[in-house]
């Protein structure tokens, strides 16, 4: 029996597994909506689209199922452009649904026409504009499927209006053959071999984990890995939590806000096994802390990434998990007692400056040890990220999320909303800066509506802290980083109906995150940071 196209979209959706989406409605998306109203997916109303593209990412990388999220055209679709670069950079699956002016007026520069497919096209994994109803079935299986499969990331539905209103017939494709698009899950045989031999020949071997850990759900297969060969583990930014940091061979994060010792430790390794890292200039520290001598095995789920940015002299291309547990049934135990010890004893001790602000390392710190053992810490950008990465314990369970490739300021406060809806039951943290806090604060509305259990933790500078130290570094001086005329964020949070606490220096952290790890619903604390406070 033909159904209306923008009823059978939704029972794709549901056929999918998708009980969650997060938009903002308008006039070209509108049938979709009104099959939205009428099934039991949960629609969550954000205040701007932009908010929809990162609470789908939080959702997603805490559900670990495909994250959805649904304008209308024009401003609508184009607001959801950042969100949607974001997820492609940090490799998160989206399925993103955009309304579409009526087929015979596209090209002509109509109300809310915007070429959404065109413009998101560098930096989607795929994009369908919809030219005939018939093939939504086959459109919607294979976005699901490109979404979710080998390297994840963002695929765009453009849906034009007239084509929501047509009949089909339902039928949901079962299978999915999609010519050219075959990722490779197994590790090659051969490959691994030759990496386990140069494992064995090697005497100063490291671990480099990167966010294709987390993103394949491999942690217990490196943990597995590094027990079984002694060989310690360092992380970029985005493989923070792919190896707890209470393990005797975790030695911490690389890069340029990481750790000194752990940047040192890559230095001084004879052999580094890249797993589900791009080697990015920022996150893994660029080229500058691999010496020309050491052998390089790379491990990703895209071969693209293999060698792009650094020579390797032994790719392994396939599912991060899967190559491990391949690895871990060969792998021999290796004598590393001499060379963990090495980079233990060169791990320095941890002070915190003390003064008449509040210290935003101890902060994180203070916070992370009332934390429970399955927290989920969301980050934004700035020097809140770093505080919050150096900082916050990564321990078994936990999970901490922010935006690394793109940098996207605003990405915590929404981000975090989707982690809490995905997982209701456990603690999540929102980390921000007054400057990020600032381009997502309207999603209070969402929060307050929808009464999201968050504890929102803002480091106030009056500053764009991260730039104005940047320019300090660079320059001596800074230009245009004061945030001058601060909202009273507290009483802001409270016109949301949303509680709130000013904490003014250290001594009144702990009372006020038991009063805000207590508390029944969404609670703000807002913390007076020295402007002069580095990320190291």
């Amino acid at each position: 029996m033909p159904v209306k196209a923008a009823e059978a979209i939704v029972k794709f959706l549901e056929q999918e597994g998708v009980d969650t989406v997060f938009g903002y409605p308008g006039g070209y998306i509108v049938h979709v909506y009104e099959a939205l109203r009428k099934s039991g997916i949960r629609h969550v109303l954000v205040r701007q689209e932009s908010a929809a593209a990162h609470c789908a990412n939080g959702y997603a990388r805490v559900s670990g199922k495909t994250g959805v999220c649904i304008s209308t055209s024009g401003p609508g679709a184009t607001n959801l452009i950042t969100g949607i670069a974001t997820a492609y950079m940090d490799s998160i699956p989206l399925v993103v649904l955009t309304g579409q002016v009526p087929s015979s007026m596209i090209g002509r520069d109509v109300f809310q026409e915007a070429d959404i497919t065109g413009a998101t096209e560098s930096f989607t994994k795929h994009n369908f504009l919809v030219k005939d109803a018939r093939e939504l079935p086959r459109i919607f299986r294979e976005a699901f499927h490109i979404a979710s499969t080998g390297r994840p990331g963002p695929v765009l539905i453009d849906l034009p209006h007239d084509i929501q209103q047509e009949d089909i017939t339902f039928k949901y494709p079962e299978t999915v053959h999609i010519s050219g698009y075959k990722p490779t899950v197994k590790g090659h045989m051969g490959q691994i071999k030759r990496a386990l031999k140069a494992i064995a020949e090697s005497e100063r071997p490291l671990i480099l984990a990167g966010g294709g850990v987390n993103l394949a759900g491999a942690q217990a297969e490196l943990v597995a890995f590094s027990e079984k060969s002694g060989i310690p583990v360092v992380h970029t930014l985005m493989g923070k939590g792919a190896f707890p940091s209470n393990h005797p061979h975790y030695v911490g994060m690389i890069g340029t806000h990481g750790f000194a010792h752990a940047n040192e430790a890559v230095k001084m390794a004879d052999l580094v096994i890249f797993i589900g890292a791009r080697i990015a200039d920022r996150s893994a520290g660029g080229t500058q802390i691999l010496p020309e001598n050491m052998t390089i095995v790379h491990i990703d789920v895209d071969p693209a990434e293999i060698g792009k940015i650094v020579g390797t002299h032994i790719p392994l291309v396939g599912d991060v998990r899967e190559i491990l547990k391949q690895m871990n049934e060969k792998i021999k135990r290796k004598d590393t007692a001499a060379w963990l010890e090495t980079l233990r004893s060169m791990k320095p001790e941890v002070a915190y400056r003390t003064g008449d602000f509040v210290n935003p390392k101890k902060a994180i710190r203070l916070l992370s040890d009332k934390l429970s053992d399955t927290a989920i810490m969301v980050a934004d950008v700035g020097q809140n990220q770093f505080w919050a990465a150096r900082h916050f314990e990564d321990l078994p369970g936990r999970k901490f999320m922010t935006s690394g490739g793109m940098g996207t300021m605003g990405y915590g406060l929404p981000a975090a909303i989707g982690a809490k809806i995905a997982a209701p039951d456990r603690q999540v943290v929102a980390v921000a800066g007054d400057g990020g806090f600032q381009m997502s604060l309207f999603e209070l509305g969402t929060i307050a509506a929808n009464q999201i259990g968050l504890v929102m933790v803002l480091f106030n500078n009056a500053n764009l802290g991260m730039v104005r130290e940047m320019q300090n570094r660079m320059f001596g001086n800074t230009s245009q980083t004061a945030l001058e005329r601060n909202p009273d964020f507290v009483m802001l949070a409270k016109a949301y109906g949303i509680d709130g606490i000013r904490v003014r220096n250290d001594d009144e952290l702990e009372a006020a995150f038991e009063q805000a790890l207590s508390h029944k619903g969404p609670f703000l604390v807002e913390c007076m940071v020295d402007p002069d406070e580095s990320t190291l």
